[in-house]
């Protein structure tokens, strides 16, 4: 089937382009052409109403929506849940994400993952394992009792996906270089966070193939005058990518803004860390057995520690242009062209031939009015 896509204003991730058409067959964008020279074969003419057809939204951190938590139900039936919710919001491609659990359930939510996958679960794109080898010093909210060492088990366990990307979050001092290195020649995305590491340490984890910091500033190691400690590790590097939680509660606006302005272009990702109050009407919810409470937009426990977040990408995208400052093509490339760069996804991030058709219809109050994925709107 071939369909048009016309009268919109399309970023392509580069340009916006007026007076032109986005022409999907199948699951692929066929081409971008004029649009007074469309092809003959058409079945389909969708007239966008002058709204904005931006990349779909890639979201590296979504550890549940829809009122499911993925750790509790680790199935391809949470899964389906947790991206029809974030799919309301822009989200195309996500991680689902397990924090800091038994092996037993890793193995669960990689087996749940695979099938997703094989059964073309709409946006599913890999996972993403934030623990259980983390720093208790920087736990956060992850249960600490669950957490390990990688052993040989669990290097097999983490390597055992057989479709899709696996994005794993470390602290990095509390392995090694060689290991991290074997992880990264196995195909695993290896991020950093959750870690007490200093500089040196995070310099050594970088060479050895660190790709990504987790939840930039968040449970880690401060920038300071004689120890830049991990956060400056994060914002010297120029091949490694941040991803960061814009949403007013993790990290203040110019916190952001040092750091859009310190790293690489390209580099500072958008994530959500969202929880399963995204898309719910039930803004509560229980985790590690502790009453989870959002209070004006933010999630934490009964001793106000921060527990993820309410947070979905429109959101975070409006947040980075109108609270930080941000320009809005710049602020939809963090949300799309630069999460599938982290996790090496070629064909999605931006609008051209060739791509999968994902893509969004967003109107200028940044409110969702329709979604595409791998062409299709279902």
């Amino acid at each position: 089937m071939t369909t048009a896509l016309i009268n919109g204003k399309i970023f392509t991730g580069t340009q916006w382009l007026e007076n032109h058409a986005v022409i999907i067959q199948g699951e692929h964008i066929l081409t971008l052409c004029d649009a007074q020279n469309l092809p003959n074969d058409l079945q389909t003419v969708i007239d966008l109403a002058g709204h904005r057809l931006i990349p779909g939204l890639i979201d590296t951190q979504v550890n549940g929506g829809g009122g499911v938590l993925f750790n509790n139900d680790p199935s391809v039936t949470s899964i389906k849940t947790i991206g029809a919710a974030h799919r309301q919001f822009g989200t195309t491609g996500f991680y689902p994400t397990l924090i800091s659990d038994d092996l037993s359930v890793i193995a669960q939510a990689i087996d749940a993952v695979d099938h997703a996958i094989r059964q073309k679960v709409p946006g599913v794109l890999g996972i993403h394992i934030e623990g259980p080898f983390l720093n208790p010093e920087r736990k956060g909210v992850h249960d600490a009792s669950k957490f390990k060492i990688i052993d040989e088990a669990a290097f097999e366990l983490l390597t055992s996906l057989k479709i899709g990307k696996t994005l794993i979050t470390i602290a990095p001092e509390l392995t090694t270089p060689q290991m991290i290195k074997r992880l990264v020649d196995a195909g695993v995305v290896v991020s950093a966070g959750h870690s007490a590491a200093t500089y040196e340490q995070t310099k050594v984890a970088l060479a050895a193939g660190l790709r990504s910091f987790t939840h930039l500033f968040n449970a880690m190691t401060p920038f300071t005058s004689r120890e830049p400690g991990m956060l400056g590790a994060a914002l010297e590097s120029v091949d490694s990518f941040c991803g960061i939680i814009a949403d007013g509660h993790h990290v203040h606006p110019a916190s952001i803004k040092v750091a859009h302005r310190a790293k690489a272009k390209g580099k500072l990702v958008l994530v959500t860390d969202a929880m399963p109050s995204v898309g719910s009407a039930d803004k509560n919810f229980m985790l590690n057995g502790e009453l989870i409470q959002c209070n004006n937009g933010k999630l934490t426990t009964a001793t106000g520690t921060l527990a993820g977040s309410d947070l979905d990408m429109l959101k975070a995208i409006k947040y980075t242009c109108q609270n930080v400052g941000i320009a809005l093509e710049e602020a939809i490339r963090m949300a799309s062209e630069y999460p599938a760069a982290m996790m090496d996804e070629k064909l999605l991030g931006t609008i051209k031939a060739g791509n999968f058709a994902s893509m969004i219809l967003i109107d200028a109050q940044f409110n969702l009015l329709r979604s595409w994925i791998n062409g299709s709107e279902e």
